[in-house]
């Protein structure tokens, strides 16, 4: 607490150290216990925020003020705007505080955390059917961003190669996605001179045109990307039409475009609970698929995971061997160094629970998002554009004859009572729609979403009383970002 007009940075060191400074200028401690508690200084005035203290505290006081400032974030279990997984099992938190100090990369190190992770990958390309599981081409990841670069990398490096005697080196890459897309591709093709084109929304159609798709590629097309439960209203993109209309494509043209599959939700939903549906290497024309273990996979940030369908998929030229930290280590990442206990978590989650374990995990979400769609929609005021039966996610917005209030004024007041529900508008052809959606995790309980509901039925009589929309009377943001 500063007593004083100025900032922070205007107060010298001398004065900042000195305890007998007049109270004008003096930074007041926020809780005098902290002083009598701390025998390292006395703790008789606040540290400065935007750059270091002149000495050190004692642990227990330093833990205390960054532990009360972090009580105003918000509560992670009441954030429905989250795909990432906000509650684990206390015995997996204790493996991950056991292995936060070993570095993944060093493999020869740590060889069981590494065998642990081919364990997982191995995993995951049974699961998603990969001609050859016991020798499936894959790695973790930090998460599905990580995974994606690497993914569209290999897609580039792949055109190059197939077409290095046709084309010049100077011919520009494309790649084919949806509007709908992660930002994670928007930023792969600027970080890598990819052109992306973009199916556009249209009508009641919120995801990717299979034929749309098809008509936007040709020679320098270097594939296309499905996604397998869409960011913006947790729908499947029609991976199978998708790859049928691109057989159609190559049948007419010779063009031969792989897919690749963001399955950074849906490819740890869909082969628990629609396993009838193809959408993964059974398909030929799938080259790869990425996930993120922080999400469905039911583990805490920062894990993901990318595999391909076989070792021709992934270019050699993309993998690099290092020997300097003992033995010869392939290893094919855009970072180098981050902890195991990710990677250790991922691993017990899938020995703890197992293929019916994860059926039961991720069929209660789904009938919570499908319960709690149902009943919003009950209310009257609301338009469901999906209803949780695909991802455990649904967005809605207003009924058509809603004029008083918006989806915005709904998610600001649903955080008056600690629920973080996101508002935004889509993306083009339809900046028209605003939506609200509700993401439903491991955690979020039949329990809590009935108080979530019972919050939003208290606050319509007021929203409806409203004379129009607050957000006009604001510069309140029209787009949620996580």
């Amino acid at each position: 607490m500063v007593l004083y007009k100025g900032t922070e940075k205007s107060t010298s060191r001398r004065t900042a150290r000195r305890p007998e400074t007049s109270a004008a200028v003096r930074r007041l401690s926020p809780n005098p216990f902290y002083g009598l508690a701390d025998p390292v200084g006395g703790m008789t005035s606040a540290p400065p925020v935007h750059r270091l203290p002149d000495g050190p505290m004692a642990p227990a006081t330093a833990h205390r003020l960054i532990h009360d400032e972090l009580m105003l974030d918000g509560n992670s279990r009441l954030n429905l705007a989250t795909f990432v997984t906000t509650w684990m099992e206390p015995e997996a938190g204790a493996l991950m505080t056991e292995c936060r100090d070993k570095n993944m990369i060093d493999k020869d190190e740590y060889p069981r955390t590494a065998e642990l992770e081919r364990r997982c990958t191995a995993m995951l390309a049974d699961l998603w059917n990969a001609p050859d599981p016991d020798s499936a081409v894959g790695c973790s990841t930090t998460g599905s961003s990580e995974a994606c670069m690497l993914a569209g990398m290999a897609l580039k490096r792949r055109w190059a190669a197939r077409n290095r005697d046709r084309y010049p080196a100077s011919a520009r890459p494309n790649l084919v996605m949806g509007v709908n897309v992660q930002v994670c591709w928007e930023k792969f093709c600027t970080f890598w001179e990819v052109e992306p084109r973009l199916v556009p929304m249209e009508g009641e159609r919120f995801h990717i045109d299979p034929q749309a798709a098809a008509d936007l590629c040709d020679e320098n097309t270097i594939g296309v990307v499905a996604v397998l439960g869409s960011t913006f209203d947790g729908s499947y993109e029609p991976v199978a039409e998708v790859c049928a209309a691109l057989d159609a494509l190559q049948e007419r043209t010779g063009l031969d475009i792989p897919v690749h599959v963001d399955g950074a939700s849906g490819a740890m939903v869909a082969p628990f609970l629609d396993e009838d549906l193809v959408w993964d290497f059974r398909l030929p024309r799938v080259c790869s698929i990425n996930t993120s273990g922080h999400k469905y996979g039911l583990v805490y940030p920062g894990v993901g995971w990318a595999l391909w369908r076989s070792q021709d998929a992934l270019p050699e030229e993309l993998v690099f061997r290092v020997n300097y930290l003992g033995g010869d280590m392939p290893t094919f990442a855009l970072n180098f160094s981050r902890p195991g206990a990710q990677v250790v978590a991922q691993y017990y989650t899938f020995l703890r629970l197992g293929r019916e374990g994860y059926q039961a995990v991720q069929q209660t979400s789904r009938d919570v998002a499908r319960g709690l769609a149902e009943n919003i929609m009950a209310l009257g005021d609301f338009r469901l554009l999906t209803r949780g039966d695909q991802l455990p996610v649904f967005a809605l917005t207003t009924a058509p004859d809603v004029e008083n209030f918006d989806v915005f004024d709904v998610s600001r007041r649903l955080r008056e009572h600690g629920w973080l529900v996101p508002a935004y508008t889509f993306p083009p052809n339809r900046e028209d729609l605003s939506v609200l959606r509700v993401v439903c995790r491991n955690g979020f309980s039949a329990d809590l979403a009935e108080l979530l509901l019972e919050d939003l039925r208290s606050l319509l009589p007021e929203l409806r009383r409203q004379p129009h929309p607050m957000s006009r009377d604001t510069e309140q943001p029209r787009a949620f970002h996580h």
